[in-house]
């Protein structure tokens, strides 16, 4: 019995050479083309608690960190123009404050004692009251759209409290963060500080922050601000006004110009003589805007070192501009502005 011939001729393994390296190309083509979706797709990924998700509606973003056109805002954002008898004041001048903080965990805990106390204070006492903590949740009843109330606080309560302070010859001032904004970023998915891969920057606290560049940004800090002031407030605190040190966030320019400008529009659209626009941080090279009706706050400045820490700052009057927020009732901090704890009111 013969056995069949299983040598291939020499036409045939050409032919299946030929199949082989046309299915190699067409697996790299498909392996090329997956890539490049992969790569396409990445900017419309947004990762939350659930999981990863493809939203194709997210702005393109194209090199240097900048968005080609900032999404628009749902609602109009009012802009207002200080003119007429309400403009910027450069010849007023600014008076040396004296009076009380309440920060967000005397809120939490007992919002009547604080009521109780400001009811002692003498007329033209300052007091400063935290109204928006780091996650973007409002101490107080915001009727601004994308305000979200705090669970753990009696916020009706805290509104009583504001009636309270700007019914009487108080001076009210409120303080808030500025550009780390968490329930704001979710809620508009823009306006945020991008990684290199154009996704928004998180914290070590898992908290968002604002780009100070984007008008989006500017303008939310607007809205918080004219509602403040409609509610009888003399004065906005900024904190957590600055751009955090970290080598995956993607931001082109000059970050302290860019914090500079964003002063400067605060100012110059929200400020008046009649209401004070200021500024809570540590960083001696940051001035504030010109035109002298604009306090820099400092905290956690012992006692001791309060001649040192003014000395490096250059405002045109330290006693009215500069303000401590002290922890004691330490009389070196009195050269100077200076707010302490409402519980120590009792004590003065």
């Amino acid at each position: 019995m013969r056995l069949p011939n299983w040598n291939l001729t020499f036409t045939a393994k050409r032919r299946l050479q030929r199949a082989g390296l046309i299915t190699a190309i067409v697996v790299m083509l498909l392996i090329l083309i997956w890539f490049c979706w992969v790569i396409w797709a990445e900017r419309y990924v947004v990762y939350s608690r659930e999981g990863a998700t493809i939203n194709l509606d997210l702005p393109e973003r194209i090199g240097g960190g900048q968005v080609a056109a900032p999404p628009a805002l749902d609602e109009t954002i009012p802009i207002y123009i200080n003119e007429g008898s309400d403009a910027i004041n450069t010849s007023a001048e600014l008076t040396q404050l004296s009076g009380y903080y309440v920060d967000q965990d005397v809120l939490i805990e007992n919002v009547q004692s604080v009521k109780d106390a400001v009811a002692t204070l003498p007329a033209g006492s300052a007091v400063l009251l935290e109204l928006k903590n780091i996650y973007g949740r409002f101490n107080y009843t915001s009727q601004l759209t994308y305000a979200e109330m705090a669970s753990n606080i009696d916020t009706a309560a805290v509104d009583d409290l504001i009636r309270e302070i700007t019914s009487r010859n108080l001076y009210a001032i409120a303080l808030v963060p500025a550009f780390r904004e968490r329930n704001f970023v979710i809620q508009r998915n823009a306006f945020f500080l991008k990684t290199s891969n154009g996704y928004g920057w998180e914290d070590d606290q898992n908290c968002y922050w604002l780009d100070p560049t984007d008008s989006g940004s500017i303008n939310w800090l607007i809205q918080i601000t004219e509602e403040l002031r409609t509610l009888g407030f003399d004065e906005v605190v900024f904190t957590e006004f600055r751009i955090p040190s970290s080598d995956r966030i993607r931001f082109s320019g000059d970050p302290a110009a860019a914090i500079q400008a964003a002063a400067n529009k605060l100012v110059e659209t929200c400020g008046s003589a009649n209401f004070t626009v200021s500024f809570a941080t540590n960083d001696t090279a940051f001035a504030l805007p010109e035109g002298g009706m604009s306090r820099l706050y400092l905290e956690n400045v012992g006692a001791k070192d309060v001649d040192a820490a003014a000395a490096k700052i250059t405002v045109p009057d330290p006693t009215a501009q500069l303000v401590f927020l002290a922890t004691t009732n330490d009389t070196r901090y009195d050269k100077y502005s200076a707010l302490r704890p409402i519980v120590v009111a009792g004590n003065r």
